[in-house]
């Protein structure tokens, strides 16, 4: 038997539950040891300045006070991409942006640290900011970073597939229009935290709420200069990560130092406007996009301009600037297709990973462009999208390899949910109506650093007495990750699900998963929890069939029983079945483990390799507002989602995946905004002053799950926690053109930009 339907597919809620709403889960701050000690970090008020001299004597005077590190002491630089390691845990020369850590202090608690925070005396030589990514990559007098790249550039890409000059020449529609996409941040309830300890062994323990124990474990051992075997990192419960906690930061090798130096447990807790500061949110980018249609409205050619704003430092920038562009073809058939793609250094927080990782930018003003072709030849924006669907089992321009894409079934699901063809251009004005798609990664197909190693692995070990343990390097940060695991598990083994423990993100416990990043965990651990539990499912068939005088693949494991498959009437409990399988081969354990497909899967060109995966999902979303003409206001009154994960294994969870994306998705177009005024101070650095939709401000949202499996997922099962984000955005925008006929093309979509509209509307309709 191979995957119990009492089990897959099941309604359950999540394992961890009951900890989670009753307040028992013990977050990274609820953590606290014998003769801990407290630090803050001293951060610089400048977006640019040359450090010229650090004065901590004052702050060591203090009584408490323990210890004080600066950029001398860490001077090994570090970063997430291993091309890219422009990182320093405080600043060595210069500050790069407000908020740049510059030393931090232990002491004896909170209070006491942050007086001595403020007795530190820092010496600055205040240097020309750039703050606006067009200015950063035109100036060359002044350079962020060292680098052998004119103009601030991180990185660029120039890649184009076809001829796109040809076909824009031919087309008889060409659209050319430039997008703004703002900077976005995660807002995840808990802020970052870290607590290091050293025991009498020299054994570095931290504890830290990161989405990359594995990564953050390699980059204590660099920069400590550390054998690795000496560190151990464990995630407790994580509040909340989106992308915002997916590599190392200064917390964390600050903490671990001070612990090392002082002999004492060392806690940092970000206050908000830190983990404002800290962001590695949506890059700000700036798209030129000119796209070409035939008569019928088929795509015949885009070609797309983007800057990108990445902050002060690196991130995942290298592999943002790639997704940008790779990922803008799906889900259609595009022909012909050019884009280049700039990310730039300026003096503000650093960019990184935020949910939808890279694609969510250029979406936007794919969608939109689609939409504005849909109106100028008349055609059903939804027909439009039909007409262009790429297909399954086949390839994208840049040589992607796609499987199964359920993004027809998406479609049809949304417009008979919403009503569509019955209400689409029949609501009264200030109402609307708009459409997107979109389709994304389950997975990046190879790790950040080159390896052969395997990319996600599980130990699986099944007791006697009928209880199973999962040991799995892989992040929960609230996705449901455990419970994916242990249903697996449950469903291979015939076990419920309340018999398994699943211990996860603990590397001295764990195989290596290499984190919750990029939708990576179900295709990847998934697969190597069924490997292991399919293994152990062999063994105790073998001996329950030895026992019964009847053959293996006779015998089922369901229910909590062994059951004949040929006189259902014989059966036996799992827990007798497990002993007999122990008396028989041992200690019944077993490994899986995953590693992506090294052939076939992608271009053989430079780039080539990053927006490969095994596997993409498929997304469609309609979304109604009404727009209020005399105050410029949108509401959304309602978003339909449908959304194609190959095979729901939690269906409940996939619906909160679904939701909870639609949510932070309506919040970007109309709401959030991570900006800094003209000194490169944030504008609003705490929950009060950056605008996220509270409950009375969300839609209602109707989550629709459609299964196109995937042969490369377990169980045919693809990703469901980034994509049910991206087509959420221009689906509101459209919307917003239905319903009175403006196009905002600059997010976030504010009362200003549309009364702004609406009067230009006015001024051109007076005109004619």
């Amino acid at each position: 038997m191979s995957g119990s339907p009492s089990v897959l597919g099941g309604r359950h809620g999540r394992i961890d539950g009951a900890e989670q709403v009753t307040g028992a889960a013990r977050f990274a701050d609820d953590l606290s040891l014998p003769r801990m000690l407290h630090a803050r970090i001293v951060r610089s008020p400048h977006a640019h300045a040359r450090l010229v001299r650090i004065d901590s004597s004052k702050a060591l005077s203090l009584p408490g006070v323990h210890a004080v590190i600066t950029g001398r002491d860490l001077p090994t630089p570090y970063g997430i991409i291993p091309w890219t390691t422009d990182e320093h845990v405080f600043a060595v020369e210069r500050a790069r942006y407000v908020g740049d850590a510059v030393a931090a202090v232990a002491a004896i608690d909170e209070a006491t640290a942050a007086r001595a925070v403020a007795a530190i005396e820092v010496e600055y030589e205040v240097l020309p900011a750039l703050l606006d990514p067009e200015e950063a990559a035109r100036r060359t007098d002044v350079q962020i970073h060292a680098s052998k790249r004119p103009g601030n550039l991180t990185k660029q890409v120039d890649l184009a597939f076809g001829d796109v000059d040809a076909a824009f020449a031919e087309a008889p529609l060409l659209l050319e229009n430039d997008y703004a996409f703002h900077g976005t941040t995660h807002a995840a309830i808990e802020p970052h935290c870290a607590l290091a300890q050293v025991d009498g062994d020299g054994l570095l323990t931290v504890w830290s709420a990161t989405q990359v124990p594995h990564y953050l474990h390699r980059a204590l051992a660099s920069v400590l200069g550390l054998p690795a075997r000496r560190i151990r990192v464990i995630q407790p419960p994580v509040g909340g990560g989106f992308g915002g906690k997916s590599e190392p930061f200064d917390l964390e090798l600050a903490s671990a130092l001070l612990a090392l130096r002082t002999g004492r447990p060392v806690k940092i807790l970000y206050t908000r406007e830190e983990v404002f500061l800290a962001h590695r949110g949506r890059h700000p980018t700036r798209i030129h996009a000119r796209t070409a249609f035939d008569r019928d409205g088929h795509l015949v050619a885009h070609d797309a301009d983007l800057l990108l704003d990445g902050g002060a430092y690196a991130s995942f920038g290298l592999v943002t600037t790639y997704y940008a562009g790779q990922l803008t073809s799906l889900p259609y058939r595009l022909p012909a297709y050019r884009y280049r793609s700039r990310r730039v250094y300026t003096n503000k927080p650093a960019c990184g990973p935020k949910r939808g990782h890279g694609a969510v930018q250029p979406r936007f003003a794919m969608e939109v462009q689609l939409d504005r072709a849909a109106v100028h030849l008349g055609i059903d924006p939804i027909e439009l999208r039909r007409k262009n669907f790429i297909g399954e089992n086949t390839r994208t321009v840049n040589e992607l390899r796609v499987g199964s894409l359920g993004l027809l079934a998406c479609l049809d699901a949304v417009e008979r949910a919403s009503g569509w063809k019955e209400r689409r251009g029949r609501l009264p004005r200030g109402r609307g109506l708009g459409v997107a798609a979109s389709a994304y990664i389950s997975g990046t197909n190879y790790p950040i650093y080159p390896n052969e190693m395997p990319q996600s692995a599980v130990q699986l070990c099944a007791d006697r007495s009928g209880r199973v343990r999962v040991f799995a390097g892989t992040s929960d940060i609230g996705q449901g990750s455990s419970t994916m695991l242990a249903t697996i598990v449950a469903a291979e083994l015939g076990v419920e699900l309340a018999d398994i423990r699943v211990v996860a993100a603990d590397t001295d416990l764990t195989p290596v998963d290499l984190g919750a990043y990029s939708s990576r965990i179900t295709l990847m651990a998934g697969h190597a929890a069924m490997d292991a539990a399919r293994e152990v499912a062999s063994m105790v068939r073998r001996a329950v069939a030895k026992k019964w005088e009847a053959s293996p693949k006779d015998v089922s494991l369901a229910g909590g029983l062994a059951i004949d498959i040929c006189d259902p009437s014989r059966t036996m409990p799992l827990a007798d079945a497990f002993v007999l399988a122990e008396s028989a081969f041992g200690t019944l354990g077993a490994v899986g483990s995953y590693n992506t497909p090294k052939e076939g899967i992608h271009g053989d060109y430079r780039g080539g390799t990053i927006g490969a995966t095994p596997a993409f999902s498929a997304t469609a979303h309609v979304a109604e507002v009404t727009v209020d003409e005399e105050t410029g206001d949108v509401v959304v009154e309602k978003i339909w989602c449908a959304h194609d994960c190959g095979k729901a294994l939690s269906p409940l969870l996939v619906e909160g995946q679904i939701e909870g994306s639609c949510y932070m998705g309506f919040g970007e177009a109309l709401m959030e905004h991570h900006e800094t005024d003209a000194a490169g101070r944030l504008v609003a650095p705490d929950l009060l002053d950056y605008r996220i939709p509270t409950s009375l401000d969300t839609p209602f949202i109707a989550s629709t799950i459609v299964e196109a499996p995937d042969e490369n997922g377990p169980y045919g099962a693809k990703e469901a926690g980034e994509g049910p984000l991206h087509s959420s955005i221009p689906a509101i925008a459209n919307a917003v053109f239905d319903a009175v006929g403006v196009r905002i093309d600059e997010l976030p979509i504010t009362p200003e930009k549309v009364l702004a509209a609406l009067d230009k509307q006015r001024e051109e309709q007076h005109r004619r």
